[in-house]
């Protein structure tokens, strides 16, 4: 194998001084050494002296460096007689933190105190066949520790002292099929390879491509999948696809099914086993085994809190990093711990960060992507932000940016991605009949079509400001003004006024105000917990909403417009009932559960609070419309179909029959690929279509779906430019 002399494994010209195989993790990351280095080179020589095999092997010296950072020496090639102390200081001096290793070569040297005489001690006739054994050993300790007297000292202080060479950074461009999803990325913690996801077929999946080569080959049955991340070793991806967290074994296989989840958004995976992931829409963090089995709600909403998104963990797999959305008081980068549910705000952001195993959280601030020093000890930020890139994408209504490392350094992003998003008017076939408004860059999302069909209320980010705004053919005019985030409208049936939700008083309440927008805004309802309005009752006594609950999910309540608008529950399960809407004729409401384990659509009769209860609703019947998964909910408007959108995004349409008090629903058609901005199982950012009173459709499409390529930056050292 490889030794100290070999020409790959040893020091070139503008690369950190020193061999690959017996760095120290510190230095291998370019940070500053001191004499624990001199410790962690010494167990590796002596390693190599007992096995005869380097303790970091690697064909080159990236795989070397890759392996120092993240594997582990094959202690089990240790001879079977070396002795429990030797053995007890060779770990010591090869542990990756630096603090808990011997501090200097005396504390070694005492350490070893015994072992000579023990290998000096007289042999009889009965030692001697054992103590031909233990004799390479016996040499290999005696030789590395003379190295401890003769060499190791001054060699390693001129190595300690000499200034450290940073490796030319680099910047190379990856190149990927079309994808809706530009910002699905994930680099492998051991830098070698990358996965995306690409609809390079009109079907989003994943596509893995290893860095050693110039082609990236599509994932099966990774259909729908989206936010990637990896186990620690490199070797699976998890993802959320279909309602379900899942996992796909680079090794081969079908994916397997972690944990279902109405909602799944994103995860990350510790060197423990366990998958850190969130679970539903508005909601905490939950962690899992990667094996799958209970799901335990590891952090706690807190008052202005709407949820906790894009968990990252640190390398310590105990602590980690999430972005908190909610009010402007609590929002942005948060650090946290599975000991706790406590957590700690490190800096206000519209979109997650990540942690480079060199000490710097990176995230996109204002379209650049930047840096800062994370004094982990003070759990605050340190010294001042730095540029990486001057743009980056991201998207500030999901909050995340198209920004990944690795645990060896890499640094990966891309310039511009989902941000931009098109209004689109389509017929039942898929031809476009038109636009409304231009692109917008400001995270537009949730558009409602006014009941005369003339305007559209949305709501977008604007500077940092999240509002209702108003589409009036090419007009787009502000319509909320409040400092606080201001989403998901909904025009009442006679247009007259528009409902919305606020995080005002640190929770989403409902608001409404007239859509002339001359009168005041009236608070509708304020409660602990977060509400979204999803249609109003056809005679417009009552307005329907879905409420969640971090213990319950999310339940669908109905809100009377007269009297002490006193709310009451009109389907409330153990399940996840979400996007919720009313029959033309007011006789039924179609919703989304997760009843079967994933996303389906559900149809029941409407029984208000005034005649038999909502008791009376629940057992009055039920009907599944969807087949294989399904989201987001539209009647025809002349109630003989419903909308919905299918696993991979497409336009379903279900007719429905109904004959006297029993609906029959048709099989499920698909209609056409809609390029609909989230997918076809993005719960968490609201319905992004809407049906006219004329039968057609308006799609929030995303548009560039030939994305920027990605930016993979090797040897990124901000210090070394100081």
């Amino acid at each position: 194998s490889p030794t100290i002399t070999s020409p790959a494994q040893m020091t070139g010209v503008g690369v950190i001084l020193g061999t690959a195989a017996y760095m120290a993790p510190e230095q291998a990351k370019g940070r500053p050494v001191d004499r624990r280095a001199d410790i962690w080179a010494f167990g590796a020589v002596l390693f190599e002296m007992l096995t005869g095999q380097r303790a970091f092997a690697g064909e080159d010296v990236s795989d070397t460096l890759a392996n120092v950072l993240k594997t582990d020496p094959a202690w089990e090639r240790l001879p079977a007689d070396v002795p429990a102390r030797i053995r007890q200081v060779l770990r010591s001096c090869l542990q990756r933190d630096a603090k808990q290793r011997l501090g200097d070569m005396q504390s070694v040297r005492l350490a070893l105190e015994g072992a000579f005489e023990t290998a000096a001690s007289p042999m009889t006739p009965a030692t001697t066949a054992s103590s031909r054994g233990r004799w390479p050993w016996m040499v290999a300790l005696v030789v590395a520790t003379a190295l401890i007297a003769a060499l190791a000292v001054p060699a390693l202080r001129y190595l300690r002292e000499t200034p450290v060479v940073a490796l030319p950074e680099t910047r190379l461009d990856i190149v990927t099929p079309s994808t809706d999803d530009p910002l699905s990325i994930a680099l492998s913690p051991d830098g070698r390879q990358i996965v995306f996801v690409a609809s390079s077929d009109g079907v989003p999946r994943l596509w893995l491509r290893s860095l050693a080569t110039a082609t990236a080959q599509p994932l099966a049955g990774t259909e729908g999948a989206t936010f990637p991340f990896w186990s620690p070793d490199s070797r699976s991806v998890g993802f959320c696809a279909g309602g379900a967290l899942k996992r796909f074994d680079i090794g081969g296989g079908a994916p397997q099914r972690v944990a279902s989840s109405n909602g799944c958004r994103e995860g990350t995976w510790n060197s423990d086993g366990d998958i850190l992931f969130v679970p539903a829409a508005s909601s905490p963090l939950s962690r899992v085994s990667a094996s799958g089995g209970a799901v335990v709600t590891v952090t706690k909403l807190l008052d202005g809190q709407t949820g906790h998104r894009f968990p990252s963990f640190l390398p310590d797999g105990r602590r980690f990093l999430f972005l908190v959305q909610g009010s402007s008081d609590t929002a942005g980068i948060h650090l946290g711990s599975l000991d706790s549910t406590e957590s700690q705000r490190l800096t206000t952001a519209d979109a997650a960060g990540v942690y480079l195993s060199s000490g710097w959280l990176l995230w996109v601030r204002a379209g650049a992507l930047v840096a800062q020093r994370l004094d982990l000890e003070r759990k605050a930020l340190a010294g001042d932000p730095v540029i990486v890139a001057e743009s980056a994408a991201f998207d500030a209504g999901a909050g995340l940016g198209a920004v990944t490392v690795s645990a060896t350094g890499l640094v990966a992003y891309r310039t511009s991605g989902s941000s931009r998003r098109q209004l689109v008017w389509m017929d039942r076939s898929g031809r476009t009949q038109g636009t409304l408004g231009m692109p917008d860059e400001n995270a537009l999302s949730a558009p409602k079509i006014s009941p005369d069909g003339r305007r559209v209320a949305v709501f977008r980010t604007v500077l940092g400001n999240t509002d209702i705004w108003l589409l009036d053919g090419s007009t787009v005019s502000r319509f909320t003004f409040d400092a606080a985030r201001d989403s998901f409208p909904l025009w009442s049936r006679d247009g007259g006024r528009i409902v919305f939700d606020s995080l005002r008083k640190g929770h989403r309440d409902l608001y409404q105000k007239p859509s002339s927008g001359a009168g005041a805004e009236e608070l509708l309802l304020e409660s602990d917990q977060s509400k979204t309005a999803n249609d109003w009752s056809v005679d417009g006594r009552y307005l329907l909403y879905h409420r969640n609950d971090p213990k319950d999910g999310a339940d669908l309540w109905l809100l009377p417009t007269a009297g002490d608008r006193t709310p009451t529950a009109l389907l409330k399960t153990p399940f996840t009932e979400y996007a919720a809407q009313f029959s033309p004729d007011g006789r039924w409401f179609t919703y989304e559960s997760n009843e079967s384990g994933r996303p389906e659509i559900y149809v029941r009769p409407f029984v208000g609070p005034d005649g038999a209860g909502a008791t009376a609703s629940l057992g009055a019947g039920q009907w599944q419309m969807s087949t294989k998964g399904g989201i987001h909910p539209r009647w025809r408007p002349d109630g003989k179909e419903i909308y919905y959108l299918g696993p991979g995004g497409e336009m379903m349409a279900v007719p429905i029959t109904v004959t006297g008090t029993t609906l029959t629903p048709g099989a499920p058609v698909a209609l056409f690929p809609t390029r609909i901005y989230g997918g076809g199982l993005d719960n968490n950012q609201g319905p992004q279509f809407d049906v006219a009173p004329d039968g057609r459709f308006l799609i929030n499409t995303v548009l560039d779906s030939a994305a920027a390529p990605i930016t993979v930056i090797q040897n990124w050292h901000p210090d070394a430019k100081k």
